[in-house]
């Protein structure tokens, strides 16, 4: 038996943003069908460090393979010169149960499928003209979200607030130059909100950023920071005054993420949350229904996404020859 390893320059060579969106949309929709195995998520926090770790598998049908991602990371960590977030994923043969593959990605694929989700609540939810989004938060995930977004939608202009304005500034002008879009930094998290289009919030933030107020009719909003129970974004007025709130994950998003706040704040319940994402790719429910609807994204992330960019990495890899190969 061997075993494919392959490094995050090779996967990075194998897969980006064109080939992520259709393999998580597609798996978005299988997992509606009833086509996954998705084990819940494991969360595992480090007190004394702060370090966070996620630990997410799933299965599609009819695939040769079934992947256990670990993402690690810490918010410290570019005080020691180093990323903030991290990560490995393991590819098994479902068949047999054996391991396939390793893939050292440090975290990429876990960038690339979130920025790929973010980007399919937007083509399901926001409106088709979009004159100008917002983005709160200005690390990693940012640029990712921004570089897919831009895939579905064609803005005129992007404003972005980070709570550094050295960073912020190096965001506009990294992105402006990378995309030939005009992109501004915001003073504030307001001036990021309101008037735009699409909003995208992607922080580690543990209290509400984004007020219900700033948010006008046909605003379509993707939140993606509340990954566990302790973080959120979004005032929780913001999911109440929705017309639509849709979940990637209902189960997940009532343990952790913006619907959890909302539902145990009172102002919503599971039954009010309109879709789960895979239900509208899937056609099985309508996205988007008016110019003036308000709809919100609640993304904690969901272990399909990683099966479905860990299979496009091995399949490609195979077909190449690309890694090296561990004899076990």
């Amino acid at each position: 038996m061997d075993v494919l390893l392959l490094s995050e320059p090779e996967v990075r060579e194998l897969i980006g943003p064109a080939e992520a969106l259709p393999a998580v949309r597609d798996a978005f929709a299988r997992l509606a069908r009833g086509e996954a195995s998705l084990p819940g998520v494991v969360h595992l926090d480090v007190p004394n460090s702060g370090a966070e770790v996620h630990v997410k598998g799933a299965h599609l049908q009819g695939s040769r393979f079934f992947t256990i991602k670990v993402a690690s990371g810490s918010y410290a960590n570019p005080e020691r010169g180093l990323p903030v977030g991290s990560g490995i994923v393991l590819v098994f043969d479902s068949t047999t149960g054996f391991p396939k593959a390793v893939l050292f990605d440090n975290g990429y694929l876990t960038d690339l499928r979130t920025g790929a989700a973010g980007a399919l609540a937007a083509d399901l939810l926001a409106r088709r003209e979009v004159d100008r989004v917002g983005i709160v938060g200005v690390g990693i995930q940012a640029r990712y979200q921004l570089g897919a977004l831009l895939g579905v939608r064609k803005p005129e202009r992007v404003i972005a607030f980070g709570r550094s304005e050295a960073k912020a500034a190096r965001y506009a002008q990294e992105m402006e130059k990378l995309h030939g879009i005009r992109v501004l930094p915001a003073k504030t998290v307001e001036q990021a909100v309101r008037g735009s289009d699409v909003v995208v919030t992607v922080t580690p933030s543990r209290e509400p950023l984004v007020r219900a107020e700033w948010v006008s009719p046909g605003t379509h909003i993707t939140a993606v920071g509340a990954d566990g129970p302790d973080k959120q974004e979004l005032d929780v007025e913001v999911l109440k005054n929705a017309d639509k709130v849709v979940a990637d994950r209902l189960d997940q998003c009532i343990r952790f993420g913006e619907i959890h706040h909302a539902i145990e704040a009172g102002v919503l319940r599971p039954g009010d949350v309109y879709a789960e994402l895979g239900e509208i790719a899937a056609g099985l429910k309508r996205g988007r229904t008016s110019d003036q609807e308000i709809t919100v994204a609640d993304l904690t992330g969901v272990g399909v996404q990683d099966a479905a960019v860990a299979e496009l990495v091995v399949g490609a890899a195979l077909r190449r020859g690309t890694g090296k190969r561990l004899d076990l």
